[in-house]
């Protein structure tokens, strides 16, 4: 019985640092190339203006526009407790302000999480016709956001925004890989294919 538990916790131990090598590996692979789209997840917006972190993803997915990588930047998120804007429309009007023309960006104010803001773009992108996404968030996200994007029928290259402040600290951003290291093998059990 002992040996039996022993070998049970080795196991969970290699699936374990198997997913955390896989984790690192993403969040430093840049895979921008032509899509139909870049997807930026929300993250939090600060009385209509979006916090750093936020601002890093949307400042890397108007590079990407400006390169001619896809025709259209969709950004997702939902309002939050205490709001009374949406995420994607702070996003919206963020990327606006740095030049992008209004055909180029839609905000999808739905979803308050990875799951239900990828289904909602999913869906808006799959009645265009369009399923190749660039998506653009923190490295360490990357591996979980492919997951559930391929999950919601998605075509996804992962572009990890290099100007994070979580990138730009160590420490933090190890938080966040380990964090990560348990979410995405979760994500991979648990999101249903559409």
């Amino acid at each position: 019985m002992r040996r039996a538990i022993g070998v049970a916790l080795a196991a969970v131990l290699f699936g374990w640092l198997v997913s955390l090598a896989l984790v690192l590996r993403a969040s430093r692979r840049d895979e921008a190339r032509k899509a139909d789209a870049i997807v930026v997840p929300g993250a939090a917006q600060y009385n209509g203006h979006p916090s750093p972190v936020f601002r890093a993803r949307l400042d890397h997915a108007a590079r990407l526009w400006r390169r001619g990588l896809a025709p259209l930047v969709v950004v997702t998120g939902g309002i939050g407790a205490g709001d009374s804007v949406s995420e994607a429309e702070v996003g919206r009007r963020w990327l606006r302000a740095s030049g992008l023309p209004d055909s180029a960006v839609l905000a999808i104010g739905r979803g308050d999480a990875t799951v239900p803001s990828l289904q909602a773009a999913a869906g808006v992108l799959r009645s265009r016709g369009r399923l190749r996404a660039i998506l653009v968030s923190d490295g360490f996200h990357m591996l979980r956001l492919a997951i559930i994007a391929r999950r919601v029928g998605l075509e996804p290259f992962c572009s990890p925004a290099p100007a994070s402040p979580i990138r730009a600290s160590r420490r933090r951003e190890l938080g966040y890989l380990l964090a990560e290291s348990v979410k995405a093998p979760v994500a991979f059990l648990v999101t249903r294919s559409e």
